[in-house]
Formats: C-alpha cells, structure tokens, sequence
C-alpha cells in the first residue's frame, strides 16, 4: 500500500466523528481512525492486529460472526447492532455499515456510537414495561422475576437480588434472588445480604468489588414513604466492570421498581382492609362466604363433607359495660387467638362482627368431628383472662350447621349454623 497516497486520506478520516474501521479477512484490525479510541477507549496501536470480536460483547458475538460472514459473502451491512466492551469496561451500543472488499480481501466498517440513543430509548422502555408489570404482576415475586428481565436488557448480570423490607418491623428480607437466565438462587452468602442492608442503610446507589474479582452494583428503592429495600447486581470476575453511567441506570431503574413495588403493597393493603377483620385480622364475613364456597365446590368434588361452627360469646357485654370497649377489643383478640388454636391450617376462624365469630371446618371425615371441635372450643374460651388485674371468664355458644344435609350454599349453612347457636343460648 502506498503511504503517500494514503496518508492525507488517513488524515480526513482521522476528522470524522464516526471510527472507520478495517479488518483482514482473519478477522483482525489493520486500521482504526482516531475516533476509534474516543468510542472504544483503545488507541490505534493497541489493536492492530488484534482480533475483532475479542471487543465484542459476549452475549453478541455469535451474530456478529454470521454478519461478518454475510458481509465477506458479498451482502453489504448498513445498519447492523451489536455491543462492544470499551477498554475502561464500560458497554457501547454500535451502528455498523459495513462492505467486503474482494480486491483488496478487507472488511471496511464505519462506526457509529448509538449509546446515548438506546439508552434513552431502553429507559423509556424499562419505565413503561414496569409500569405493565406493576399492573399484571400476580404477587410480588411475579413482579420482581418481570422486573429482572427489564433490568437483564438494560444491564447484564450474572444475578439479581432483591430485598424488600416488612412493613410492620422494617426488617430486610430477600425477597428475589435469581441467576442471569431468572433460575431462583438458594442459600445466598451473607456478604450480599449484608451489602443489600448496607445500600438500605446508606439510602444511596453503591459499587462494591468482592475478594474474588467479582463486583456488586446496588441501587435503594425509595418511595414517597421511605427506602422500601434494595436491587442488587453481581456480575462474575472477568465480566465487564459496572461504570458510573451503570450506577445511574440502575438508580433509575431501581426508582421504577419502587413505584410498582408501592402500588403492590398499598394494593395489598386495600385488599387485606376488605378481607379481614382490622382488630383480630381474622377473614371477614365477605372473605369468609367465599371460603365457604371454596370449600363446598372441593368437596362436592371430592364427595366430603364440611361443617360450619357458628359462636356468639357469653357474657363480652358485661365486659364492655365494667371495663370499656378498649378492654373488650383485648378481649376479642384474645379470643381469636385462642380459636386459631383450636383448628387446623386449612380451616377457617373468622369474625363477623361484634362478638360474633365462624369457623368453618374444611374436609370433615366423620361428622362428629364438629362437636369435638366445638367442645375444644368451649373448653379454650373457659380459661379465665387476666385483663387490668381482673380475671374474667367468658363462654360461647355455638351452633352447627353441616354440609351436605343442611344447604347447598354459604348463604344456607350460616342461616342454620346461626338458628343453631340462637338456639344453644337460649338452652344456656
């Protein structure tokens, strides 16, 4: 090649701001203008005669290699994507044209840098796919797991934990811990949970280098409400390092998440003040129809059996009257307690209001199964409550009502469970 002749030709590319690049039929670089080294941080001499796809992201090399393969075919490229990994480890999106030369048995190539582009595009789109999630999302896991596939397209991680604290103590708990491909991750080491606590602590995006290569990129999830847990990245030793502009993704990602974590959680919160009773956290009476007729679908599909216990307590009103309504409400709690331990988990104790509580036993195989209950019931309810240095004693009286031979309906077996116990305390 002739270098008099090349030379001011060198010299205007060297003014473009895009990088022309030219590689060997080997795959090699035989020539980088200067704009090489303002995208991909490498000066000319530190990669002539370097492979090309050794810069290339992992995740793209193998369609990068069918491009190049179709361009030395003869099929020009004049819009092709793909990653590059910059010398300081930071990742730039490309926009390749690109044409073989048979001649001259060279691959010529412009580059142009599109980062700033895709990612202003990639963080419209993370904001409107969390905000889809935040609307679809079944639990909160279904949330987190559709979270981590945005936050995969916007920053490739070996894995992904998410700690969210609880509500009522604060405590931070893992809530999401996934590999790259979204498998769950069992037994994480404590240095991540700690790291989690660490960003929750600082209420700040943090970047930790581990002893074994390895680095951590945190982000808090801050609300109008507070810090409500933290996202945390982990990418293996060997894989590109997180950058300042990964820092601020993440926090904006992160900032995302935590809006759709908030409205899951307060949306929670609507359902539980619908579904349950707020002095006893019992199921309330709407919750509990719909128990009940869970409950009579299985066993009409099982040809069980069922029974409801319905239970209005003796002498709460005298309570009331002597000691007040916020001694009578100790008292109620109380009693649910003392009823949670009478059944089993797949039962259901709830409050219906006043002093007016249902337990609705599920899968009954003989029915005198309920009037043991019933009796554990009474016998519990005797023991006396030390409430302000007074000791009282309250009882109950219940009715039964069983399924199939007193209705075929929630509606049906209250009305008769309530006939019943009506009629106990009348007897009483």
């Amino acid at each position: 090649m002739d270098r008099r002749r090349t030379a001011p030709l060198e010299a205007v590319m060297d003014l473009l701001l895009d990088a022309v690049c030219v590689v060997d039929e080997f795959g090699h670089f035989v020539f980088v203008s200067a704009a090489f080294e303002r995208i991909f941080g490498y000066s000319c001499d530190e990669v002539i005669g370097r492979r090309m796809i050794d810069l290339v992201l992992p995740e793209d090399r193998e369609r990068t290699l069918r491009a190049a393969a179709e361009i030395m075919s003869g099929e020009p490229k004049l819009s092709f994507e793909n990653r590059y990994v910059r010398k300081d480890g930071a990742i730039v999106h490309i926009l390749w044209s690109a044409r073989w030369s048979e001649s001259e048995r060279l691959r010529v190539a412009i580059a142009h840098d599109i980062t700033a582009r895709r990612r202003a595009g990639d963080m419209q789109a993370a904001m409107y796919a969390m905000s889809e999630a935040a609307h679809v999302a079944t639990d909160l896991f279904d949330l987190l797991a559709r979270a981590h596939r945005i936050v995969a397209d916007l920053l490739p991680a070996e894995r992904m934990m998410v700690g969210v604290r609880n509500e009522v103590d604060g405590v931070l708990n893992i809530a999401y811990a996934a590999d790259a491909h979204g498998d769950p991750v069992d037994g994480l080491p404590s240095r991540c949970i700690d790291f989690c606590a660490d960003v929750v602590t600082r209420g700040e995006t943090r970047l930790m280098a581990g002893e074994r290569g390895e680095t951590w990129l945190g982000a808090p999830l801050v609300s109008a409400d507070g810090c409500l847990g933290a996202l945390a990245l982990k990418r293996a030793p060997g894989a590109p390092v997180f950058t300042e502009r990964d820092r601020e993704l993440l926090n904006f990602v992160a900032t995302q998440i935590a809006t759709a974590l908030e409205r899951m959680q307060l949306q929670t919160r609507l359902r539980r003040m619908a579904q349950y009773d707020g002095l006893t956290g019992l199921p309330n009476r709407a919750l509990l129809h719909d128990r009940i007729e869970t409950a009579i679908a299985a066993a009409r599909r099982a040809k069980g059996r069922l029974a409801l216990l319905y239970l209005d307590l003796d002498r709460f009103k005298e309570v009331n009257d002597t000691l007040g309504h916020a001694a009578g409400d100790v008292l109620l709690h109380d009693v649910a307690q003392r009823l949670r331990q009478c059944v089993r988990d797949a039962d259901t104790v709830a409050r219906i209001g006043g002093d007016e509580f249902v337990v609705l036993l599920a899968d009954v195989r003989r029915m005198e199964d309920a009037e043991t209950v019933a009796d554990k019931i009474r016998d519990v309810l005797a023991r006396p409550v030390t409430m302000d240095g007074h000791e009282l004693t309250v009882g109950a009286s219940i009715g039964i009502a069983r399924w199939p031979e007193n209705g075929d309906s929630a509606k049906d077996l209250l009305l008769i469970a309530d006939a019943a116990m009506y009629a106990a305390k009348r007897r009483r």
